[in-house]
Parts: C-alpha cells; sequence; structure tokens
C-alpha cells in the first residue's frame, strides 16, 4: 500500500481481483478471510472498538504472484508426469480423446504427448484403443471397465431422469461431445440432461431449451435449473 500510494480499499479491491483471476496467492487463509469479509463488518468491528486483527490483510501474511507456466514443468521432459496426467484423465472420464480435453487446464501436456503414453499403455494391456463414442474423430482410449458401462448406457431404455449441472462441471460438455451450442463453464450458468441428453441451459439468467417440451415438461425443467439437484419425470407426476 505504501510503495503503490493505494488506499486500503484500493488495495484489497485489487488483490480481490488478482485471487479471482489466478495470478497471486497467499500463504495463509487470513488473507482470503480479509478478502471474504464485507467493508460494512469491518466498519462495524472497528466503531466498537474491537481489534480486527483476525480479518486485516496487514496480518495475512505474505502475497506473491503465482506463474503456472514458469514454475510447472515442462512434461515433455518428464514421461512420468505425462503419463500420471494421463491416467488422471482416464479415471475421471473413462474414455479419452483430444476434443474431450478443450476444457481442461491449459497447462496439460500437448495431446502428442499424452497420445504417445496412452498408446504405450494400450500395448501394455493396461488400457484399451478403439471407437467408443460416435461423432469423434482421432484415437481414443479408454478404461477396461468403461467398455461395458458404455454399453450398458447404450442399452438402457431411457426413463426421463434429469440431472441439472453447474456449467463449471466436467460434465458440461455441450457442444463439444454433445449437440448445441458451447455454454461457458462460470458456476452461475447450469444446464439440464435428460437420459444423458442436453435439453435446457440456464445463461445470464436466462432459460433455454434445446429440444422442443410440453409445458409441463418446461415447467419440470426450470424446476430442476432451480432446485440444483437431480429431478426424474417420475417423481413430478408426468
Amino acid at each position: 500500500m505504501r510503495g503503490a500510494g493505494l488506499l486500503q480499499a484500493q488495495a484489497e479491491s485489487a488483490l480481490g481481483e488478482l485471487v479471482a483471476a489466478g495470478l497471486v496467492s497467499a500463504d495463509s487463509f487470513g488473507g482470503l478471510r480479509a478478502l471474504l469479509l464485507p467493508l460494512e463488518a469491518k466498519r462495524k468491528l472497528a466503531n466498537r472498538g474491537r481489534r480486527i486483527a483476525l480479518f486485516g490483510l496487514a496480518e495475512a501474511g505474505r502475497w506473491s504472484l503465482l506463474h503456472p507456466d514458469a514454475t510447472a514443468r515442462d512434461p515433455s521432459t518428464e514421461p512420468e508426469l505425462v503419463e500420471q496426467i494421463a491416467w488422471r484423465l482416464l479415471q475421471r472420464y473413462g474414455v479419452v480423446f483430444r476434443r474431450l480435453l478443450t476444457r481442461e487446464a491449459p497447462w496439460l501436456p500437448p495431446w502428442h504427448l499424452l497420445l504417445r503414453v496412452l498408446r504405450r499403455l494400450e500395448s501394455q494391456g493396461h488400457v484399451r484403443g478403439g471407437r467408443f463414442v460416435a461423432g469423434v474423430s482421432g484415437e481414443q482410449y479408454a478404461l477396461p471397465d468403461s467398455v461395458p458401462l458404455m454399453r450398458a448406457v447404450r442399452q438402457k431404455t431411457p426413463d426421463g431422469s434429469l440431472i441439472s449441472l453447474s456449467a463449471a462441471d466436467p460434465l458440461n460438455l455441450l457442444g463439444i461431445v454433445t449437440p448445441g451450442e458451447r455454454l461457458a463453464a462460470l458456476s452461475g450458468n447450469r444446464l439440464v440432461l435428460r437420459d444423458g441428453v442436453p435439453i435446457a441451459v440456464q445463461s445470464a439468467g436466462e432459460t433455454r431449451f434445446i429440444v422442443t417440451l410440453t409445458v409441463p415438461e418446461e415447467w419440470t425443467v426450470r424446476n430442476a435449473l432451480l432446485r440444483r439437484s437431480a429431478v426424474t419425470a417420475e417423481a413430478q407426476g408426468l
């Protein structure tokens, strides 16, 4: 604050923006508490003559810049790191292909390095290669246990089950694997799946239906978006 000539409120606002952007971090949780405590609450504490050291930035510890690009290890020189990431992706999705990684972190190893590891794991019998997802070009690899599960889902009789998800969930693959326009991966945005197929999205407080629904069905979907939980058509009497 002294070096930049900022007021305390200005310094807190700037730090809050940097933290939200993932550019800085503190070495204790005190920094987060100091940023989350509303200014009005701090004023009330000050007016009452109470110390607010637990919530002050001066006592929050040290703040430092994060340099993910500079501090991340080069995956091309550490094959074991690439293999660990490949396993994590397989455990997350069950089946992995290039398009599926669109929303993953930009610091992941490039696809050609992951592909080299996946090919080796296939030759060792740890994963299976094939065409598991229709309409996707390029090589695909899956965990052996995932293949029968995908077949079971394909053979399952649709029951109208609804699942409401945050757009920040890794299952938000709208416009990537499933049809439709992409939905920004923001926690405030939501989408509803029926039997695994996207049917409605909510963005900027507005609901948009991807498929044609009856009036009762639209009401049920809107209710699912508001409740932010899984709903079934049977439970709603449809």
